[in-house]
């Protein structure tokens, strides 16, 4: 077993306890960016509501309609239930792991809002780790379901129609 096979666990518990520290983390870190005066943030304080709002509510979509159609295969770890099938539809047919990429749209919006750089580096930090959870994912999902080789080149991993 590797070095990075024992820190993600045998079903990518680590991954999961990863995931929740570096939520807590974006949720108690303090916005700061130098150049975001109080003239600024008011200037943009109508495209910045936007954005937060627009991202909030996708995020939302596809959070909400991932757990619906994933609902009897749900489960906090990457490694895939036993008795799990392959889920195409619905969200699915959009981007292959809605329930990361509402977690990323989510913290965007966040992060436009508040124009905090800080929030810019964890939100980086995260989509690498989110990209390389849904890589393990993956993985798993290909010997599990063969065919998920074919939906992974028909469908993007995180935003629909780009990546």
């Amino acid at each position: 077993m590797s070095r990075l096979s024992i820190l993600q666990g045998k079903r990518g518990e680590y991954l999961v306890l990863l995931q929740f520290v570096l939520f807590f983390v974006f949720v108690m870190t303090p916005a700061w960016n130098p150049l975001a005066t109080p003239a600024l943030l008011d200037t943009l304080a109508i495209p910045r509501g936007i954005a937060l709002a627009l991202l909030g509510l996708f995020a939302l979509l596809l959070g909400g309609l991932g757990s619906v159609h994933i609902r009897d295969y749900l489960t906090p770890l990457p490694y895939p239930v036993d008795h799990s099938q392959l889920v195409q539809h619905g969200v699915y047919n959009w981007v292959r792991h809605p329930l990361y990429a509402s977690q990323l749209f989510a913290a965007l919006g966040w992060t436009l809002y508040s124009l905090s750089l800080t929030h810019l580096l964890i939100l980086v930090v995260g989509f690498f780790f989110f990209d390389y959870k849904a890589g393990k994912e993956e993985g798993w999902l290909t010997e599990r379901h063969p065919e998920y080789a074919d939906y992974a080149r028909r469908v993007r991993k995180f935003i629909p129609w780009l990546y």
